[in-house]
């Protein structure tokens, strides 16, 4: 069962596992351009978080971003926060390289990912690693939202 700060919540979607080929997307960048999934080449994480506004996702997205920082992994950083909210909190934490992109027009990443939070209509925190065939080599769906990923696990994935 998932969980909100302890609270049970319900998760919608197409629920992904190891093996699976990563759907496509068409998410909004911050610049309002629009990504699919096939913008971006070679190994890929991504990271799902539900607000970009809160610690654990500032964590999260910073945890990610600087230890791939040059690697050749894509780092995709995926909420429903508005594009502009998202462009903000790129400009405060420093971070001009970063691949984050809203899913607030009309949650089709979150129904083809598994990530849709019903009750708040939030993404549920999740990681995705894919290989440069958008195969799905490894996959952390947490239970509980306000904690945070095993990054050690998927750094090692992507490796």
């Amino acid at each position: 069962m998932a969980t909100f700060k302890g609270s049970p919540i319900t998760l919608e979607g197409n629920r992904l596992a190891v093996g699976d080929l990563a759907p496509d997307f068409l998410l909004t960048a911050p610049d309002l351009s629009k990504k699919r999934l096939t913008d971006f080449e070679g190994p890929k994480i991504i990271s799902v978080v539900p607000s970009i506004d809160t610690g654990v996702c500032d964590a999260q997205t910073r945890r990610f971003n600087e230890a791939l920082a040059d690697s050749g992994v894509a780092v995709i950083t995926v909420s429903v926060d508005l594009p502009f909210a998202q462009k903000r909190w790129c400009a405060a934490a420093g971070l001009d390289h970063v691949s984050i992109l809203s899913d607030y027009f009309d949650h089709s990443f979150a129904e083809a990912y598994g990530v849709w939070i019903k009750e708040l209509h939030l993404l549920a925190r999740a990681v995705f690693v894919l290989d440069e065939t958008n195969q799905i080599s490894y996959v952390e769906y947490l239970d509980e939202m306000s904690q945070h990923p095993d990054y050690d696990a998927a750094l090692e994935a992507v490796k």
